[in-house]
């Protein structure tokens, strides 16, 4: 879906966070705003997180219970990027089933100042997501994308499309 990931009343969002964790610019810091500064603290007091990691917290003043920050990678055309880009899904889904949460809701990680490339990233993204619904999820889990504008939705469409993945276009 197209839309402000900040607005869902989802069990959990995920904050495509900065190594801090402490709050920055684009969804990071839309997410940090909208819940307040008890987010901040709680953050504080998680240590940071390396780039693939993921760490949750209360969503304070959001409608989502939860929030699952996760560090995306700074894409530089290596070739680690997918990987760790992959990991940020992965890790923060197995969050979302340790804690039983039944909805989560991504932003496309790392596809802002992060530079990540909006094609590649959401192949990563669905295919991941794709992957653990079908072996790990272990009970029914609705996963949302949540894209920041209309060229983005369609990136999504069209990449799971290809992919042969299902997906329902919610508005």
């Amino acid at each position: 879906m197209q839309g402000d990931i900040t607005r869902l009343a989802t069990d959990a969002i995920v904050n495509a966070a900065n190594p801090s964790l402490l709050g920055g610019g684009g969804v990071d810091g839309a997410i940090h705003r909208a819940a307040g500064p008890k987010l901040k603290e709680e953050c504080a007091t998680l240590g940071g997180a390396k780039p693939g990691e993921a760490k949750i917290t209360h969503g304070y003043n959001l409608p989502a219970k939860w929030v699952i920050h996760t560090v995306g990678p700074i894409y530089r055309g290596r070739g680690d990027e997918a990987e760790i880009l992959g990991k940020c899904y992965e890790n923060s889904l197995c969050i979302a089933r340790s804690y039983g949460l039944a909805s989560i809701a991504f932003p496309s990680i790392s596809t802002g100042a992060y530079g990540y490339p909006i094609e590649e990233a959401s192949a990563v993204a669905l295919q991941k997501i794709d992957w653990f619904l079908r072996t790990c999820a272990h009970y029914p889990m609705e996963v949302i994308c949540v894209l920041h504008s209309a060229r983005d939705l369609e990136v999504y469409i069209q990449t799971a499309k290809t992919l042969g993945i299902t997906y329902e276009l919610q508005r």
